[in-house]
């Protein structure tokens, strides 16, 4: 982590008018709206199979850390059963091993919670197509840090006001660097090394990335 973040620059939340930072806000609305009008049918379409499929609701909203520290509902379709929550603190009250783990990643290989079409749509990183709209609302970027928890904030020490100097992205340079498969401080250190090194072109790089990324489903679970 030391050899990501030695070159970590001084950083603020405060507005940065620069044509970088406008070029990269202009960016994320318009490859925002254009994927939204252009993904309609697909969007209606999971939709559609996540209702049906239990019952529940279509839109899952989780409480993430944005920029200045801002909270807000980072959106996926839902790929839990209803009852998600329960069968977690059951699964970490008598599986030691599991527990482990999600105390190491807050991820889990074999996840329970997850259902049929939540699994697909997981494999295919489709459920995280509605952060296109925490995008249009400014709450997120294309490209960025991975939006985290108030719980893993910590897990950041003291490059923690580094981390919400930017907005959290849709992917970033964790997701094409093996996802789920890295260890959290890797996670933290590839964030780090982002915020540090951040232009337009690392962002048009990590968007070039993420499709191959994507469709070789390594880490995604």
């Amino acid at each position: 982590m030391q050899q990501n973040t030695r070159s970590l620059k001084a950083v603020s939340a405060e507005p940065d008018f620069s044509f970088q930072k406008i070029a990269k806000r202009a960016l994320d609305i318009l490859v925002a709206v254009v994927a939204l009008i252009a993904l309609s049918p697909v969007f209606i379409v999971i939709a559609l199979l996540v209702r049906f499929s239990d019952g529940g609701s279509v839109f899952y909203s989780h409480k993430r850390i944005g920029l200045a520290g801002a909270s807000f509902g980072c959106l996926k379709f839902r790929s839990m059963s209803v009852n998600a929550a329960a069968r977690l603190d059951e699964l970490l009250k008598n599986d030691p091993v599991a527990r482990e783990e999600w105390e190491k990643s807050r991820k889990l290989k074999c996840d329970p919670r997850i259902t049929f079409i939540g699994n697909i749509l997981r494999r295919t990183s489709l459920d995280e197509l509605p952060q296109l709209i925490n995008v249009l609302r400014g709450e997120m970027s294309l490209v960025g840090p991975r939006p985290v928890t108030a719980e893993e904030l910590p897990r950041y020490g003291d490059h923690i006001a580094a981390y919400m100097s930017k907005r959290p992205g849709v992917t970033g340079h964790w997701q094409i660097s093996g996802r789920s498969d890295v260890s959290y401080e890797h996670r933290v250190s590839l964030d780090l090394y982002y915020i540090s090194n951040w232009s337009l072109w690392f962002d048009m790089t990590i968007l070039a990335k993420t499709i191959p990324a994507l469709l070789s489903q390594k880490g995604s679970y």
